[in-house]
């Protein structure tokens, strides 16, 4: 198992979590060298905040407490950041994003638009496609499973 695929099994525990909670499955894990510095999944659902996705979780937790740089970090994502998480990617001076699942709708880390490669100051190593079978599975049966319970509700 390489490196990616290890940290990317931990982002999909945190995936499954938000399933579990109802929430859309997206974990992310924060490491610094070969250690683990912060772990979130998505809850925008349970905050009622639409910004509270896992990869800003976990961003928040470690620039917000003891670390106000992310130098010799990676951040894992089970998909391919939205605008505003790839945007914060950028901002908070991330060197590294591996993301599992392509989002060809809305992914701005190479699908849908780029915002971490010179498209400002700083730039972001990406790599996608790490478990990408994994965790688009999860978030495909999460969103058959929605639509199965809407369409038994009278």
């Amino acid at each position: 198992m390489s490196e990616h695929e290890r940290w990317m099994h931990i982002a999909l525990e945190e995936a499954r979590l938000a399933a579990q909670e109802q929430e859309v499955p997206v974990g992310a894990v924060l490491v610094k060298g070969d250690k683990l510095i912060a772990r979130s999944h998505n809850l925008c659902h349970q905050r009622g905040d639409l910004t509270a996705h896992a990869e800003l979780l976990c961003l928040q937790s470690v620039l917000s407490g003891s670390m106000s740089r992310l130098d010799g970090c990676a951040l894992y994502v089970t998909l391919e950041p939205c605008a505003m998480c790839a945007g914060a990617c950028v901002n908070a001076r991330l060197p590294k994003l591996v993301y599992g699942a392509f989002d060809e709708q809305a992914g701005c880390c190479g699908s849908a638009l780029d915002l971490c490669d010179h498209a400002f100051q700083w730039s972001v190593e990406v790599w996608g496609g790490i478990l990408e079978s994994e965790c688009s599975s999860l978030l495909s049966d999460f969103f058959s499973e929605c639509r199965m319970r809407k369409s038994r509700k009278p």
